[in-house]
């Protein structure tokens, strides 16, 4: 069993199978989601056993929403340019230089908030629906879903899961991949 597969099944898949979901998951009425962290590396089992979770939701009859946050980062770049052009970008101006580049895009010219909130279930039911926010990972190093969580406040009206590969720092700490510095300021309870 993975490190992770225990917090999945015996805490997380029976709040959200829940008639209502969103107490338990979040102490917050306007931002009903949390945090599954996981370890990076264990990324392609968490795959796996998100997509069994999806499936035995969905056999006690919740509606399941999953948002790819890698297809949100390569859709907010290639509304600025192919991606083939990025990689030349990076070798042109350097990593670090690309990488806040990319930022600004999913900062401010295609935001990274809009592409997820456009992604959100039509119609949506507190009740039924549950989001999967996954492939989080591929936003390294370029954006921290800090902000994000953040800017969905007041967007979000059903239970959500955002899927975290990070270490945990303290009681509300989280490292990014880890390797970023902690932040510490996530209000969405950390599963």
């Amino acid at each position: 069993m993975s490190k992770f597969t225990e917090r999945l099944e015996r805490t997380l898949q029976p709040i959200l199978e829940a008639r209502d979901p969103r107490q338990q998951l979040s102490a917050y009425h306007d931002m009903p989601y949390a945090i599954f962290r996981y370890d990076p590396d264990e990324e392609f089992a968490l795959r796996k056993a998100v997509s069994l979770l999806a499936t035995r939701l969905q056999n006690k009859g919740k509606r399941l929403t999953r948002i790819y946050l890698s297809e949100c980062l390569t859709e907010a770049l290639q509304s600025q340019a192919p991606l083939e052009e990025w990689f030349q970008i990076e070798k042109d101006v350097g990593l670090e230089e690309t990488v806040q580049t990319m930022a600004n895009v999913l900062s401010d010219i295609r935001p990274l908030v809009d592409l997820v909130a456009e992604r959100m279930p039509a119609d949506p039911d507190p009740l039924t629906d549950v989001v999967f926010i996954t492939r989080t990972g591929s936003l390294f190093p370029v954006y921290r879903t800090f902000s994000l969580l953040e800017q969905l406040k007041g967007r979000v009206t059903v239970p959500t899961v955002l899927f975290y590969p990070g270490d945990l720092d303290g009681a509300a700490g989280l490292r990014f991949m880890g390797v970023m510095q902690p932040e510490h300021n996530y209000r969405p309870k950390i599963f």
